[in-house]
């Protein structure tokens, strides 16, 4: 079983191909013109895109040293994501299924978060939880087989990842700025400076109203002192982080007790953070926790982890038709 993925929901382009369930090659070409924008233009990712899909499907045959006619299957991520963005991916996927006469397989861009856990080992025993962390979602799903998920908790205005960002936007720093607040974090007392705290029901989480806390706390300390940032730059990233690390944690353990579960994991872009990765380890000591932290490179988006969701529904023949489109607000389960 021969599988090429296509992932193409933001500002990645990424191509991969898996056979059986080893990964052959996986192959992310990254956008670099949002830079200057200070966030992902939608239309520029599009056409960015259309550039980059072949090459980067043409080198990841190459490397994967395989033929077309290989080929059993052709996948895609179908969404969540930039509408514009999906759409070039799906059209493409769907004319190269229709090229090769082999089935087209959906993914759900967020389920193929969660089992990028499987593309190496050590793999999760089921259940498991999983705290999915990215610049466009913040979400605890439970994790019952590789076709059944169900979100248990998610934010309900902005995506940690975003905050980071944003938060990093206040502090003059470059686009993406989430993994400058962790690099400035690493040399900064997370206890320098107490920022309010936000609370929602249940396993639910809200990070506009902290993101408007450090925008008044910043304002407050400037007023006084016009260098207050570039002077405690270390410091600020390092209590920004602790408290959105915090508030990620803080429903964690709510929603492990509460479903009983011990196999935890985490996904998404924001998993990268070295924050996010040692809390879990440390947490997981303190609470007898099975804990599973992907490779970086499994983090961002790529195609490899939509590979290995294609994967699970080729084994079930979750095949679509050509009548298939893009679905920008594709929920898990759906």
């Amino acid at each position: 079983m021969v599988i090429i993925a296509i992932e193409s929901s933001c500002d990645e382009t990424s191509a991969a191909i898996i056979k059986d369930d080893k990964l052959l090659a996986n192959i992310i070409a990254t956008q670099e013109i949002h830079h200057k924008y200070g966030g992902v233009v939608p239309e520029l990712a599009s056409r960015a895109h259309q550039q980059n899909l072949i090459p980067v499907i043409h080198q990841a045959i190459k490397e994967a040293k395989i033929q077309k006619s290989d080929i059993n299957a052709v996948s895609f991520t179908r969404g969540p994501g930039l509408l514009g963005a999906l759409l070039v991916g799906t059209s493409f996927a769907k004319s190269f299924a229709q090229g090769l006469d082999v089935p087209l397989i959906e993914v759900n861009h967020m389920e193929a978060h969660v089992l990028a856990h499987f593309i190496n080992e050590p793999r999760p025993d089921f259940p498991f939880l999983c705290l999915t962390i990215s610049g466009g979602h913040t979400q605890l799903v439970r994790v019952d087989a590789p076709t059944n998920m169900t979100v248990i908790g998610e934010t309900i205005d902005d995506a940690v990842g975003e905050a980071f960002d944003k938060s990093a936007k206040l502090l003059g720093l470059d686009y993406p700025g989430g993994p400058l607040i962790d690099k400035y974090a690493k040399e900064g007392n997370p206890d320098a400076f107490e920022l309010p705290n936000t609370n929602v029901p249940e396993l639910n989480y809200s990070f506009s109203g902290i993101k408007t806390g450090i925008r008044t706390f910043l304002i407050k300390n400037l007023r006084n002192n016009e260098q207050f940032i570039q002077e405690n730059m270390n410091d600020i990233c390092a209590s920004i982080q602790k408290k959105f690390v915090d508030m990620l944690f803080k429903k964690l353990l709510k929603a492990a007790k509460q479903e009983g579960i011990k196999n935890i994991a985490i996904a998404g872009g924001v998993a990268a953070n070295s924050e996010v990765r040692n809390r879990l380890k440390s947490v997981g000591v303190e609470q007898g926790w099975e804990t599973f932290i992907p490779k970086f490179e499994y983090c961002t988006d790529n195609a490899a982890m939509i590979a290995m969701a294609a994967k699970y529904k080729f084994d079930k023949k979750e095949f679509v038709d050509q009548s298939i489109s893009a679905d920008p607000r594709m929920k898990i389960g759906s």
